[in-house]
């Protein structure tokens, strides 16, 4: 059976190999791509002391000779209105700033392919 097969091969003949010719005039290709990137970003912005600082100030206060967080202040003129605020920073952590954002990036891009022969 075998045998047949490879004869009628031989009877036959084998497909001829030939050229293949484009058979257009013209063409268009089009393509469209689309993206999306998200981006999150996290910024942290510490700032450190490495000495103290003090402040008073104040309105119808007695401020002694030399201001500080043990000095005794006193209401100038009693029953008057007064104002004293105090402020002692000292070393360490003085301000700390934390930034989260994300961005969405959408892409599109549309090509357009014309061709001829």
């Amino acid at each position: 059976m075998k045998s047949l097969g490879f004869i009628a091969l031989l009877l036959l003949g084998l497909p001829a190999q030939s050229a293949v010719a484009p058979s257009f005039a013209t063409g268009t290709v089009t393509s469209r791509t689309e993206s999306t990137t998200i981006v999150t970003e996290s910024i942290r912005e510490v700032s450190y002391s490495t000495g103290s600082s003090y402040t008073s100030s104040g309105v119808n206060i007695t401020m002694p000779g030399r201001p500080g967080l043990d000095s005794q202040y006193s209401i100038t003129t009693q029953g008057a209105a007064f104002q004293f605020s105090e402020t002692f920073l000292g070393p360490g952590i003085s301000k700390e700033t934390f930034v989260e954002r994300t961005t969405v990036i959408d892409s599109v891009t549309d090509s357009l392919s014309v061709f001829s022969q």
